[in-house]
């Protein structure tokens, strides 16, 4: 097949891209390489796929119109992976616009693309932000989600609806995957796991918001792209016994489905921490904080859907998971901590 892959040079992206290039499909990836945070770690992820004579990258971005139109005719894709977006919770609230510009405007060019250019299947990232407000665990896809706390919740939320309506007008198969705190190596810079590893080899403090009384659905970023990989090959149906009066939210009677991707296990961030010190052989000193605006106190994800459609639930534990992004971490930035000891 020959996909494409919007924000390739992501962490999410590349892994996806690089599973999606193993198997002998064809992928193009797009990425506009932003200065969200260090574009350094955007090339060292395009570096991985380059090797590969399957792949090629175009470096625009979604929200341009002209561009994505111009893509999708020339390139005549199977399917789609639609992961790029302006991301993180708490910049949405520093600067809106740009979450509306790509995480909106965006994937409106991508259903567009998808609509005019017969693509079979659009498996696009949600997230588990659209819960928001919700203190029902696990989160599961029948429960509503009118309660967003951050415009990047949303956002995402919205995406969900815009692909529900490009499903029921021309029949196209879009699935949206809600993603539960992801991490592992190449990890974006502005999450938890990067942050606090930094620090505690630096003998910096850690911000720890909610006073610690946090808890996340880690997922191992090698697990959540088998699982974005297998629904991309599941393409959506329309559920045959979905009732108008009593709507199911996570199916349609168009070719339209949600599903949750979470390890299902729900950890306390300060075991997260302890992990981390353990593998760095360290002990954090923790700056205590109150909950910070947009966040919420715990996540944990019902992934029944998935297992029962897909045949996948990821199980790789935060021991394991935390273990190999430090060891990425400290041979990644091997150079600058030898200037630094």
């Amino acid at each position: 097949m020959k996909v494409l892959v919007t924000g390739a040079a992501g962490f999410i992206g590349s892994f996806t891209s690089k599973q999606l290039l193993e198997r002998g499909d064809i992928v193009v990836g797009i990425d506009n390489f932003n200065d969200y945070y260090d574009v350094s770690l955007k090339e060292a992820r395009e570096a991985m796929l380059t090797p590969f004579d399957n792949f090629s990258m175009v470096r625009a971005d979604i929200s341009d119109r002209c561009a994505m139109e111009k893509l999708f005719a020339e390139e005549g894709f199977d399917k789609v992976v639609h992961l790029a977006a302006q991301a993180g919770v708490r910049y949405s609230i520093e600067s809106p616009h740009s979450y509306i510009q790509s995480n909106i405007v965006g994937t409106m060019n991508i259903l567009e693309g998808c609509r005019h250019n017969n693509i079979k299947h659009l498996v696009y990232a949600s997230s588990s932000s659209v819960y928001g407000a919700n203190t029902a665990m696990p989160f599961s896809i029948q429960q509503n989600v009118d309660h967003p706390l951050a415009l990047y919740g949303a956002t995402k939320k919205a995406n969900e609806l815009m692909a529900h309506t490009y499903s029921n007008l021309y029949d196209l198969p879009t699935t949206g995957l809600r993603f539960f705190t992801v991490y592992g190596p190449f990890g974006r810079p502005d999450m938890a796991l990067f942050m606090f590893t930094k620090n505690i080899i630096e003998g910096k403090p850690i911000d720890v918001f909610n006073y610690g009384n946090h808890r996340r659905d880690f997922t191992y970023v090698a697990d959540l792209v088998e699982g974005v990989v297998r629904t991309m090959d599941h393409t959506a149906e329309p559920n045959s016994e979905w009732n108008a009066a009593d709507p199911d939210p996570g199916t349609s009677r168009a070719p339209y489905r949600i599903y949750n991707i979470g390890n299902q296990q729900p950890v306390e961030l300060m075991r997260y921490i302890e992990v981390i010190e353990e593998c760095v052989g360290r002990k954090a000193e923790k700056n205590l904080l109150p909950l910070q605006p947009g966040d919420v106190p715990d996540t944990w994800a019902d992934t029944e859907g998935l297992a029962k459609d897909v045949g996948y639930q990821p199980s790789t534990p935060v021991e394991v998971g935390v273990k190999n992004f430090v060891e990425w971490y400290l041979e990644f930035y091997k150079d600058e901590l030898k200037e630094s000891a």
